[in-house]
């Protein structure tokens, strides 16, 4: 349902490997399935930095300075990504909304001839 002859119209067989990339990250980064294999990596992360007996020695002792890196850097990176995905679901919005516009007017025209035929065969029965 979208106008192929819009300018803004970029086919999805000719997006670019990074806007296919953004779209299935920000799919993934946006689901369930992500928060839960976050908050699973999370508690591992801190109960083997924790416990004694699996290492002997933490290598990200409290307050776990390492993880707090790691969790900036996906923060940096995600952001953009994310940012960049859902500029491109705007401008799919903007082209559907101009297709609804062109539709909704031309249905409007209709209505409007309809209506003069109408009342042209009303005033003849009058």
């Amino acid at each position: 349902m979208v106008i192929k002859n819009n300018k803004n119209y970029i086919p999805r067989s000719k997006w670019t490997i990074g806007q296919k990339a953004a779209d299935k990250l920000t799919t993934f980064a946006g689901s369930w399935t992500f928060i839960s294999l976050f908050a699973a990596f999370l508690i591992a992360w801190m109960v083997l930095n924790t416990s004694w007996l699996v290492f002997g020695e933490a290598w990200d002792e409290k307050p776990f300075i390492l993880l707090n890196l790691i969790l900036s850097c996906l923060a940096a990176v995600q952001a953009p990504v994310i940012l960049m995905s859902q500029n491109r679901q705007a401008q799919r919005d903007r082209i559907k909304a101009e297709f609804d516009y062109r539709i909704n007017k031309k249905a409007e025209r209709e209505i409007q001839q309809v209506k003069r035929q109408l009342d042209r065969i009303e005033n003849k029965i009058k």
